[in-house]
């Protein structure tokens, strides 16, 4: 059921990449050709670029993965696993049957060498991802797994308000993102007339920039971080400094923010610090009571969480674009991850702890002893100068 329900989801996830690059490829074609298969190959390397096989275009590396595809494609599986109703236990034979198959779409799409062993590790991520969601149904995420091998609840707490962090940093970003595109509009529809598009073209390059929408959301949380991106060497946009450069005509890159200054470089760190005040609040509420130290287990496990998954994240949205100075854009996933994941556990650490009664009693009973201690030592040394 469970290789039935990969096969379904990788089909699905190719088709809606291959089928309109081989509509536009057709489209465009000149009387008595016949594009079909190198179209095909074309939609193929396009939907392996969302699985982080790096592309050669004209003798140009693009390893700037398209998250919308990689989105799609973790949406299909997640879609076909949890229609088959797999169990928490063939997670691993859908994420490995998925893999053999991105690896097929490598040898169908004329990739070899190194970008096969790329192709599998693509693979494994999205194909884990799409399973691993699809079988975990909301309570039911770890029926049949054994007691023994289960987190225990801090890190269980800790992992539930990581993903709530998530969630609102992602949220934020979107908004943010918004501000960003009405703000820019008047760029963006100045390079949209320069482009003189027709209908099929226009179409096109609408899809070609929504399958990077997610990169410039990601990209919008290293904004919010401090750290910043670059789309370009020797460019910087972030919250204390923009320094822009020569752009490419795309649509897209008229919402890049034009504004900077100190105060904004204050706010944009303390929206993470809100962000993680209200995870704070939610494991106030939602952790269960236990030891002293569970809460801020529960903490440090949420920050952590939160870092990783954005480094994860704002490294799958770097890369290179294309020649010269686009052989650099995104952000430093390893400023970016640490900073959010901090700047979130910062702000639970200022609500949850406090809001501890444990921790509370705990420190109470420790400020007590400490008192005790320090007033019996001083008696001892008053007691000794009396009797000399």
């Amino acid at each position: 059921m469970a290789a039935f329900a990969a096969l379904q989801g990788w089909v699905l996830s190719v088709l809606l990449v291959v089928l309109p690059t081989l509509a536009v490829a057709l489209t465009a074609a000149e009387p008595g050709d016949q594009p079909g298969w190198g179209a095909g190959q074309a939609g193929l390397r396009l939907w392996l670029l969302g699985h982080g096989v790096p592309q050669t275009v004209d003798g140009v590396v693009v390893s700037l993965v398209p998250l919308g595809i990689t989105a799609l494609a973790v949406y299909t599986l997640y879609a076909a696993t949890r229609r088959a109703q797999v169990a928490a236990g063939g997670m691993v034979t859908g994420a490995l049957c998925y893999t053999v198959l991105t690896v097929v779409a490598a040898l169908l799409g004329g990739v070899g060498g190194l970008g096969v062993v790329r192709s599998v590790v693509g693979g494994l991520v999205v194909g884990g991802l799409g399973a691993g969601l699809g079988a975990a149904r909301g309570s039911q995420a770890w029926r049949g797994v054994a007691p023994v091998s289960r987190p225990s609840p801090p890190v269980r707490a800790g992992l539930r308000a990581a993903a709530l962090a998530g969630a609102l940093v992602v949220g934020v970003a979107g908004l943010l993102v918004v501000v960003w595109v009405v703000v820019g509009r008047g760029a963006i529809g100045e390079v949209v007339r320069g482009l003189s598009l027709d209908a099929v073209g226009g179409v096109v390059y609408a899809v070609a920039q929504l399958v990077y929408l997610p990169n410039l959301l990601v990209w919008a949380v290293a904004w919010l971080s401090g750290a910043g991106f670059v789309v370009g060497s020797g460019t910087r946009f972030a919250p204390d400094e923009v320094v822009g450069g020569p752009m490419p005509a795309v649509p897209l890159l008229g919402a890049l923010p034009t504004w900077s200054g100190p105060y904004l470089a204050l706010a944009a760190p303390a929206l993470l610090v809100v962000v993680g005040a209200a995870v704070g609040f939610y494991l106030h509420r939602r952790a269960p009571a236990g030891a002293w130290w569970h809460q801020p287990a529960a903490v440090g496990t949420c920050a952590l969480a939160t870092a990783v998954a954005t480094a994860v994240l704002v490294a799958a949205a770097s890369g290179s674009a294309g020649p010269g100075r686009l052989g650099v854009v995104g952000a430093v996933w390893w400023q970016v991850g640490p900073l959010v994941g901090g700047l979130v556990g910062l702000g639970a650490a200022l609500v949850a702890l406090p809001g501890s009664a444990v921790l509370r009693h705990r420190a109470r009973v420790a400020v007590g002893q400490g008192a005790q201690s320090a007033v019996h030592r001083a008696t001892s040394v008053v007691g000794r100068a009396r009797r000399r």
